[in-house]
This record gives C-alpha cells, structure tokens and sequence, in this order.
C-alpha cells in the first residue's frame, strides 16, 4: 500500500510567501472587481492560418511564432488527434518528428526518445506546461481524449525548463474552457480484444465572467497478451473567471486511475525472437499495477496594458504508483524452460508544490522592437520508496504454455527511503528585433537543487547534495518572406546521471551530464491555411556520462560522451480541396565517442557504437481524403528503424513499419461513425528491451474499432 505524503511546512511557508507577492497587481485588481466591465468581442482565430504562424508558449516565453523561433518546433493539432484515432498519449506523440517509444512498466509507459537521447532524464513530458520534478516516468496524462494539442520542442529545453531536457521536450496542452454557448461532446468506441470506452466532454460560458471545461473518459480492454486486461479514467476540469478587464484567473484540476497491462516482455529463445510467443505472458497471476495521479493549479494572467503581460501558477502534483509483478526471465537451454526472478513489489509515493512566476514586456531598445521575459520558478517533492529489494523467484515454466503461479518473496515490503529535493530557478529571455526581417534571440536560465535522502531502515541521512546548472540558448531567424524564415541557434543543458529522486548514494556523488547542441534550420508556411514544410540539421554532444574506470571495473567514473547528428524534416500539405497529406522523416547518427563498460570484469570499449534503443531512422505518413461530402479515407505508416538492445550492438530490435486505415462516414453535421484498423497487416515488431537485453516487448498486433462520436 502506498502511504500518502504532505509537503514540508518549511515549502508551504516559502510558497505562501512568493505567490502573493507575485500576484500583488492582481490583489489589486480583485479589490476592482466590483466594477461594471464593458462589452468584449472575442474573436475566433483566423482557421486558415498555418500553426508556423500562431504563438506557442512551448518554444519561448515571448510570446513567438514558430516563425520567429530559432528552434525545431512542432504541433499535434486536436484536427490530427482525432483523424488518426490515437488515444493513447504515446501512439499520439510518436507520430511527431523524430520522436520514439519506449515505453514500459518501469516507466510508467511513457518514456521516449529524441535526437539520440532517452528516457525521462533527457526527454522531458510536461502537462499544460508543468512538470513533475524528479526524472520519474510520468504516469497521468495517459490518453488523449481531453487533448487540445501536443507541443513538441526538439533539442535542449533548459533555458525553459531546466534539467533533464537535452533530447527535447513534449508538452500535452489539455482542453481549455471557452466563451459562448455550451457545447457538449460524447463518444464510444467498441473494437477487438475486448476493447470497450466512453467519453464525455462539455464547455462553455456559465456566464459574462465564468466558463467552464469538463471532460472524462473510460476504457478497457483485454490487451493483445495473455492476461493482458487494463482499465482506465481519467476525469478533469477546469473554471475561468474574468475577474477584471485585465485579470483572469483559472482554476483546473485532473486526475487519472491506471491499472495497465501486467506485461514485461518476452524473453529471447538461444538468443532470437520466437513468434510463437508472441502472445505469451510470463508474470504471475496476482500480479498487480497501479497507477493514481492528480494535479490541481491554480493560474492567473494579468495584462495591465498591450505590451505587459504577467503570468503566475500554484500546482499541487501528486501520485502513487505501486508494482508487485515477476519482472525477470530468461531461458535456460539445459531446462528448455523460462526461468522467472526478480519478483518485484515496489510503491511510489511523490508530492510535489510549486509555483511559477513571470513577466514579458514589449517595448523598444534603440530605437528597435524588443521583448523581454524573467521570472521564478520554485517547487519541493517528496518522494517514499517502498520496496522488498526486489528479491524472489517464482517457478520456471514451459514457454509456449506458462502456468502463471503467485508472487512470492521472503522479504518484507517496507518503505525503505525517501528523497526530498527544494529546487528553485530564475530564467529570462530576449528577442531584439535588429531590423523589420532579423531577429536575435537569447535566453539564460539557473537552477538550484538540494536533494536529500533520508535511510528510513537505518534513520539516517544517506546523503544530502546541492546541484545547479546554467541552461543558455542563443539564436537568430531572418525572415525571407512573411512566410519563410531561416534561424540558427545555440544552446547548452544539462541532464541528471539518473531519477534524482531515486538516485542512490553512490550516484550522489557525480555531476550533472552536460550538452551542448547547434542547431540550423528553415520553416515555410504555404499561403491560404495550405500548409507548411521545415527542415533541421543539429549536432548534440552530451559528456560527463558514467563510465567505469578501466583500473578498477568495480568503480565508476565521469568521463563518458556521446553524441548524435542529424536532418529532420516535415510536410503538411493540402492537396486540392479534398486531400491532405502530412509527412515527416528524422535521419540521425548516434554514437558513443567515450565510454567504457566493464563486461565478466574486463573494461570493454563501447566507442563508435550506437547507444540502445536509438533508431536512427524514423519516419511517419499520413493521408486523407474526402471521397464524398460525407465521407472520408484516410490512413498512414509509421516507420522506426532498427535499434540495439545492447551496448556492444550485437542484439538487433529490428527495423518495423505499421499501417493504420480509417473511413468516416458523416451522419449527420454532428454524428460521425468512424472504423479504424490500427497495424492491419499485423506486424510482428518490437518496441523497447526492458532492463535487460534479452527481454523485448512485443508490439500491438491488429486491431480494428468502431467509433461513434457525437456532438451537440
């Protein structure tokens, strides 16, 4: 059972302080509120206008355009969400440009990978621009029901978000309230292996000054495994009060219930996969998985003139994850059968308090337009870790027939330690417009961690450890047309060696990972809403990587370095009136250039090797057409190149392409019926190894859906 946790007081007092100061305007303008307000007309935004050409607060702070932006920056629109039929997060996000899964239990299922780098340490989630601090696998959002979109920024993100960004960051925007009248939604959705959901969701005006969003969601299913069921709910909401001309303050909070399938791979027979097994499922039968998360913030906007605009959130993140399954197996060749270990029961237990706090000004500086943006960023966690070391077996069985059997473990599961962290950051930024087409843009971040761990078995403090870094970018766009833009950029990161909030006393001692990347790259928005195509070259190179000491293999040293370099490129494209077309491809070189490993203790080196679970080819299509009025095609590949599953790059995951067709068929102007078949020439393919290289996870086979979605 997870034991649930309160911040410190020493956090709660640090916070009530900050935020009142921080919203002082808006105390005053609260005191206002009582004034008449005169009529406002809202207008749409223009439909035909490509994103390249909207803000998007993911790439800056400043209120830019992707045009104006001197990085790689992308959108997943509702639009696309729902004509691909993408409900969960990670099959969303992995249709964007260079961005893979690999995802499992251990990280909650939402880990990726961007330009070479990997997991939660160096690929960021963030949910409507907040993150869960730690480096932990992110659990809540998991699907994309109430989505808006899903901003994706390639390359380091420090200056923005701080650590653990090198390879880029993913931010899910949730459904906003909106002004008018009340809208509601409700769709079901019924498929194979069992698959049974249902969502609702509603919003609009309460009134002149307050507009609500509601929205929630349900599904099951058997899974395309052995005892492979899951269940899910998500539900979240949120109110806006304009509480003054100026002010506005939203309300939101979301949460979610996970019980996801209870799958750890299959495990490789003398050495290569067996299709045979495709199915199959190793873990016991009581295994379990859980996962419970909430997030509530609090946000105020408050633009006292056209050219000032300041922005303040207080977010309470809160969740507990829990595990007990046979996590471990291997085939034995003397037995012909799986041998299981590493019975598992772990629990999470994290608290998080934070809030964020800035200013963007516009104004001139000789004589030039410029934009300036500062502010703080300030939270504590506190994360327990139960667990029973990981410690148990349970019985080998044959591996084309598997009698699950129960867990079992002789030792107790009791909390074992708990890490704190108080982090604290000040972030500013500038764009300075040198002439009407050239722009500079530049940005400085520093953080501050104190990080302790406390030894709950002993009582004792295992360590206590201060980390801070200076996260920079520096980059320039000149405009070729009011549609073209070309920008080159700088920027610098940095990466934890681990979960922070997990890091063990011996991984204590080492610095944070360091990178530094260079970046050029052109945009084009074609005219009338038709479309938009980029392009990008960038290199990364991350250093002070563990490595082990090639006197001593028992000991570790940071000296390491990898790097990777690579072209990316998208197209979004209307083909005629009833055609659209959207493409993307991401070609890369990964290597490690430092790094040693110690294998039966002998250092071995990895240099020139690809690091694991990197493809360096990627590429996603898609297309759709409106056959009649009423009715639409459409469908796509995905493609994700060959990856190794170990560092010698000797095991091959290998290369894979999936298909995925849909025919909607419009009912009525509000009622559609939807059939989707997602990978329908059943691809046999793999999508990660889990902790060890012999144990892969066997990806979706076919599956086909029916959808009916109404509104009104």
């Amino acid at each position: 059972m997870s034991i649930s946790r309160r911040p410190s007081a020493r956090a709660a007092a640090r916070l009530s302080v900050l935020l009142p100061a921080a919203l002082t305007p808006a105390a005053f303008a609260l005191a206002q509120s009582a004034v008449t307000l005169p009529a406002v007309t809202v207008r749409a935004a223009d439909a035909n206008a490509s994103p390249l050409a909207q803000p998007l607060a993911t790439g800056s702070n400043l209120g830019l355009t992707p045009l104006e932006t001197p990085a790689s920056v992308e959108t997943l629109t509702r639009e696309q969400l729902e004509e691909r039929g993408d409900s969960t997060l990670i099959d969303a996000i992995t249709r964007a440009t260079g961005i893979s899964s690999m995802a499992h239990p251990g990280n909650g299922g939402s880990a990726l990978a961007a330009r070479g780098f990997t997991d939660t340490a160096s690929v960021l989630q963030l949910y409507d621009g907040m993150r869960q601090y730690g480096g932990l696998g992110v659990t809540y959002p998991f699907d994309t029901w109430a989505i808006e979109r899903i901003d994706v920024l390639r390359g380091p993100a420090a200056v923005l978000y701080g650590d653990g960004a090198i390879g880029g960051v993913v931010n899910v925007i949730p459904k906003k309230p909106t002004r008018g009248g009340v809208e509601n939604e409700i769709q079901s959705t019924i498929g194979t292996q069992g698959k049974k959901a249902l969502a609702f969701g509603s919003g609009g005006s309460i009134d002149h000054r307050v507009a609500y969003r509601f929205d929630a969601s349900a599904d099951r299913s058997q899974g395309w495994v052995d005892r492979g069921d899951t269940r899910h709910l998500s539900v979240s909401g949120a109110l806006l009060w304009d509480v003054t001309r100026d002010l506005q303050l939203q309300l939101s909070h979301a949460q979610g219930r996970q019980k996801p399938m209870r799958y750890f791979g299959t495990p490789l027979i003398e050495g290569a996969p067996v299709e045979a097994l495709r199915e199959r499922n190793y873990n016991v039968e009581d295994s379990k998985i859980r996962y419970r998360d909430r997030w509530t913030d609090l946000s105020a906007r408050w633009s006292p003139d056209a050219d000032t605009v300041v922005k303040s959130r207080l977010y309470v993140i809160q969740s507990d994850r829990y595990w007990r399954n046979a996590e471990g197996y291997g085939f034995n060749a003397a037995t012909g059968l799986i041998d299981r270990s590493d019975n598992t029961e772990i629990a999470h237990d994290q608290t998080q308090v934070g809030n964020t706090t800035s200013a963007t000004f516009k104004g001139r500086l000789a004589g030039r337009d410029n934009t300036f943006s500062l502010g703080f960023d300030v939270n504590t966690s506190t994360f327990r870790h139960t667990n029973n070391t990981y410690t148990g077996s349970s019985p080998s069985v044959d591996p084309y027939s598997p009698i699950p059997g129960y867990y079992s473990s002789a030792v107790p599961f009791i909390p074992r330690y708990e890490n704190s962290a108080d982090q604290y950051a000040l972030f500013a930024e500038d764009r300075f417009a040198i002439t009407d087409r050239w722009s500079l843009v530049g940005g400085v971040r520093y953080d501050h961690v104190t990080l302790e761990r406390k030894n709950l078995i002993a009582g004792t403090r295992a360590f206590k450890r201060n980390y801070s870094n200076v996260g920079a970018r520096i980059g320039t766009v000149y405009r070729l047309t009011q549609d073209t833009s070309l920008y080159a950029q700088f920027a610098k990161a940095a990466d934890p060696v681990g979960s922070l909030l997990t890091l063990s006393p011996a991984n204590s001692a080492y610095d944070l990972a360091t990178g530094r990347q260079i970046e050029a790259g052109i945009k084009h928005a074609f005219p009338d809403g038709k479309g938009e195509w980029t392009l990008a070259a960038y290199e990364i190179r991350k250093n002070n990587l563990l490595t082990r000491d090639t006197a001593n293999p028992a000991l570790s040293q940071q000296v390491g370095e990898r790097s990777s370099r690579g072209i990316e490129s998208s197209l979004t494209l209307a083909l005629g009136r009833t055609m659209r077309l959207d493409a993307n491809v991401a070609l890369l070189r990964a290597r490690y250039d430092n790094f040693t490993e110690s294998v039966g203790g002998v250092p071995i080196s990895r240099n020139g090797k690809v690091p694991t679970d990197v493809p360096e080819r990627l590429a996603n299509l898609w297309l759709s057409w409106d056959v009649q009025p009423d009715w639409t095609l459409s469908g796509g590949l995905r493609h994700v190149g060959q990856r190794y599953a170990d560092n010698a790059n000797t095991l091959k995951l290998p290369a894979y392409t999936t298909a995925d067709v849909a025919v909607q068929w419009r009912v009525q102007p509000a009622t559609t019926l939807t059939l989707r078949g997602f990978n329908v020439f059943d691809k046999y393919y793999f999508t990660t190894a889990y902790y060890t290289n012999t144990q892969w996870f066997v990806g979706e086979g076919r599956r086909v859906e029916l959808t009916l979605n109404h509104r009104f």
